[in-house]
């Protein structure tokens, strides 16, 4: 124990009526990894913060990693309705879904998993190896920034920030305190995406010209609220002044908040971001530019939510152009997944699919001597083996950073409606201080100065 300079072993209980139910022994696993000595039993200690949608998912493709026990569901909203299709959500839900789970696994009654309002408390506990943020896009930079410096390894869900500056942010502040990341991009750990990537990577399709990252459009209702825009009092258990956090004061209404936040873009950037983080991020990875980005934004053009809270684009057409005259189109005009077309063919995926033309591309090999890309059959699990081992994940934060900047910048061209020159180095526009006005949100207090000295 005494190479454990990190943190102790622990040992957690909790009292069930008569009896005593004992949650399995949890040793850090960060300090482990870095030292090469993990032991079989060894369990990631692993809490959520936030307790929506997408955390439900994450939380039950976690809870089937035997190297993992989730000990903490963070969330401002206790437990209410608002969810996709109306479904009831919050922290109440997690925690119950976490317990079942155990109960059932160790055939016993388990309420081993604690409940949380405020995601600092989760992020001071020494005895936490690394955190899930599913929240809104608007809170991902700080719980990220404040995780990362604490020594936390971090899976985040996508898109990786609501803003360019929060993204590099995150980027840099995982890089300097070395912490495990992953973007929850999950495509890149399809075989369908990966496959084509190496394609194209490949030269199977000849010299790349265009692709066509093809999107949803509107404004689906997911949580059936979207009626509910009349100023209400903040319903019982939900703190809905830091659920706001760090964007603008606003007074309550149902369609703002939960499931639909990404409909408003103090909050997030519409169809455009939410997907960004998957389609355009495949584009990134098959072009190979995901370490860098397009030099123009033009050809921008897009139709907004007429509602009383919902601002996104709900049809929109823009055209990343890349130093080396490929040309990636994002819209949903377009069919939708990710088609790469070159000189001698084009190569499609989506989920659950790939298409090739000509179709003696699907016979063709990549031999060993040619370009292999990073595979990943699970992301969950590819985010624990990096726990691990130390190494990057496949979808890291730089990654992710990279890919969600063509979303950002093609809403700001297209409310600009104007084409756009940037630079991926500086990641700036150039000449065009309009442009570069657009690219921070400016935050509330005390968020502002909280985010202020997190930065690295």
């Amino acid at each position: 124990m005494a190479n454990l300079n990190r943190r102790d072993f622990i040992k957690l209980t909790s009292t069930i009526g008569a009896g005593t139910i004992f949650v399995p022994t949890i040793i850090s696993a960060c300090a482990r990894g870095k030292n090469g000595h993990i032991a079989p039993s060894d369990r990631v200690n692993l809490m959520i913060i936030g307790s929506g949608n997408q955390a439900m998912n994450d939380i039950n493709d976690f809870l089937t990693d035997k190297r993992v026990q989730i000990t903490g569901i963070c969330d401002v909203n206790k437990q209410s309705i608002g969810y996709w299709n109306g479904k009831i959500g919050g922290r109440e839900i997690g925690i119950n879904l976490v317990d079942g789970y155990y109960s059932q696994l160790l055939g016993k009654k388990y309420k081993g998993c604690r409940g949380f309002e405020d995601f600092r408390e989760v992020i001071a506990r020494k005895d936490v190896d690394a955190v899930e943020v599913v929240v809104p896009d608007h809170w991902h930079s700080i719980p990220v920034l404040m995780a990362a410096k604490a020594g936390k390894d971090i899976y985040c869900q996508k898109p990786l920030a609501l803003t360019i500056p929060e993204g590099r942010a995150m980027a840099n502040s995982v890089k300097k305190y070395g912490t495990v990341f992953q973007t929850g991009s999950q495509q890149r750990s399809d075989e369908n995406f990966r496959r084509v990537c190496e394609l194209v990577r490949n030269g199977r399709i000849g010299k790349l010209l265009t692709v066509e990252c093809g999107l949803p459009s509107g404004t689906p209702d997911y949580g059936k609220t979207g009626h509910l825009t009349n100023t209400i009092p903040v319903p019982a258990g939900f703190d809905y002044n830091t659920w706001l956090g760090p964007a603008p004061d606003a007074p309550y209404c149902p369609a703002r908040t939960h499931v639909n936040f990404r409909w408003v873009l103090d909050y997030s950037g519409g169809q455009v971001t939410d997907w960004g983080g998957h389609h355009p991020d495949i584009a990134q990875w098959g072009m190979d530019t995901e370490h860098t980005g397009p030099v123009k934004i033009q050809n921008a053009k897009a139709e907004w939510a007429v509602h009383p809270i919902w601002n996104t684009a709900t049809e929109y057409y823009f055209e990343c152009l890349y130093a080396s005259g490929v040309k990636l189109i994002i819209s949903n005009k377009v069919p939708g997944g990710v088609t790469f077309r070159g000189t001698e063919g084009w190569a499609r995926a989506n989920r659950g699919n790939h298409q090739v033309f000509p179709e003696s591309l699907k016979e063709t090999v990549i031999s060993p001597s040619e370009i292999h890309l990073y595979k990943s059959d699970d992301h969950f699990r590819n985010f624990i083996d990096c726990v691990y081992s130390r190494k990057e994940t496949i979808a890291p934060a730089e990654i992710g950073h990279r890919s969600i900047t063509m979303s950002h910048l093609g809403n700001i061209a297209m409310k600009l409606q104007q084409d756009l020159d940037w630079d991926p180095i500086t990641e700036q526009f150039i000449n065009n201080e309009a442009a570069n006005g657009m690219l921070h949100r400016k935050m509330r207090e005390p968020w502002a100065s909280i985010y202020k000295d997190l930065l690295v």
